[in-house]
């Protein structure tokens, strides 16, 4: 069994140790929170989005583009109401006063100063040698969250029009899905989605889950915006399932590396694996449908699970692009072959500094900050080529099984000159949002 000494990254502002109970009073907690002992009755805002059966296109995805929403999905909604809970002091810090450069070199590696992240709390014992862990409701999950946290429901429109409710009821029953804010943010807007939070689901990934944040990364429609995804024993804190996502208006350097075609399957989901990059990984994009790409991204996370190997995923450019990389790090640092003066700057690779988003929590290193740093920092992070290899046989001969019992993923014949280099096209950022509000019973965004 393999744990390393960590300190817990607090996520809510009713974030409790591991093992300590919360005491329940009459009527519920008295913390109006998610669990069924305050649940029953409350109301959070809703955002219905249509589930689209397209293409994915140029402009994120493939639609009619005469429709103007009224109510713009990440600027007016996620954003006004994240904004709105940042001046009502939910956060433990403000964020946006970190310092932020881009580091010069050819990635532009981007480095934070946050160290409000780190807290001088006792350390923690966490299990990194299974991906899979069974739910433990007795320690912090997102049903102890305070509703005031919520910044609204999301889920698919039972009647195939986008819309959102100010004030809609919450269907115990089945288990909404919520986006949250993140009190220890690393970047502005920094959310969760959690799939599904009142069935408790331990932090795994299935296709209808990472089809929902898929479809979010979408509905957002900026390539600013993005989604994460850590398993357990690559720095996931928390074993209640959930993604990750904020918004940073700079191209991440994993978006700018260059990348070489290994397959293409029938549904039209293109397979290509990174290149001159220190952290080795699979990118998926393409297919017919929105699904096809879910499916087969969700296939091969699963297979990953199953086979107890540790990952990260970046879901980007508006869900166009999805990274996939299996990783080792926290078993290194369990087994002791870690450089000592890499342990020092407490960074914990996961998905964004993976990205190229390096949190640091030391002013030294962030003076110290350079791309060679970096490099060095997230090729501790890499499985070794014969391993890689190994890892990808795994995950195509999973999805060649899945994909209906047909075993239809094709490989492509490849040049050596079959690569290419996808950069985020800049965008034109506007004001500051506005909070989304009204009395209406329903707004219908057509």
């Amino acid at each position: 069994m393999l744990r390393i000494k960590r300190v817990p990254t607090i996520v809510s502002n009713y974030q409790k140790e591991e093992g300590e109970e919360v005491a329940r009073l009459g009527g519920g907690c008295g913390r109006n929170c998610l669990n069924k002992c305050c649940i029953q009755g409350a109301k959070l805002p809703l955002y219905a989005f249509k589930r689209e059966n397209k293409i994915v296109g140029d402009r994120c995805l493939a639609g009619d583009e005469s429709r103007e929403p009224p109510v713009d999905f990440l600027e007016s909604l996620l954003l006004g109401e994240w904004e709105d809970r940042m001046q009502r002091g939910f956060f433990r810090y403000d964020v946006t006063a970190c310092e932020t450069k881009v580091i010069p070199g050819d990635y532009g590696f981007i480095a934070q100063l946050n160290e409000g992240r780190h807290l001088k709390k006792r350390p923690t014992e966490f299990r990194v040698d299974k991906v899979l862990q069974t739910f433990d409701g007795n320690k912090f999950n997102f049903t102890k969250v305070g509703q005031e946290e919520v910044l609204f429901q999301f889920e698919a429109s039972e009647d195939g029009e986008v819309r959102f409710f100010p004030s809609a009821p919450v269907d115990v029953e089945n288990s909404p899905s919520v986006v949250a804010i993140n009190v220890s943010p690393i970047e502005y807007g920094h959310v969760l989605l959690i799939p599904r939070v009142l069935e408790c689901l331990p932090q795994r990934i299935d296709r209808d889950s990472f089809c929902l944040a898929l479809y979010m990364a979408v509905e957002a429609g900026n390539p600013y915006f993005r989604l994460g995804y850590n398993s357990l024993g690559a720095f996931a804190t928390i074993n209640h399932l959930h993604f990750q996502a904020y918004y940073l208006a700079v191209p991440f350097p994993i978006e700018k590396a260059p990348t070489k075609k290994i397959a293409t399957l029938d549904g039209g989901v293109m397979i290509s694996k990174l290149l001159n990059y220190p952290v080795r990984g699979l990118v998926f994009e393409g297919g017919n449908t929105v699904e096809e790409l879910s499916n087969t991204i969700s296939d091969a996370c699963i297979c990953l699970q199953d086979n107890n190997i540790p990952y990260n995923v970046l879901i980007a450019d508006c869900g166009r692009r999805i990274f996939l990389f299996p990783q080792c790090y926290a078993e290194k640092q369990a087994l002791g072959e870690v450089n000592a003066e890499l342990l020092d700057t407490q960074v914990n690779p996961a998905v964004w500094e993976i990205s190229g988003h390096m949190v640091l929590k030391r002013k030294k290193d962030y003076e110290e900050a350079s791309e060679e740093n970096a490099w060095r920092l997230l090729a501790e992070v890499s499985l070794s080529e014969a391993r890689f290899e190994e890892v990808n046989a795994l995950i195509f001969e999973t999805i060649a099984c899945i994909d209906n019992g047909k075993g239809d993923a094709t490989h492509s014949s490849l040049e050596e000159g079959d690569v290419k280099t996808e950069e985020v096209d800049a965008i034109t950022s506007g004001s500051q949002p506005a909070t989304v509000s009204g009395t209406q019973e329903c707004i219908v965004l057509q």
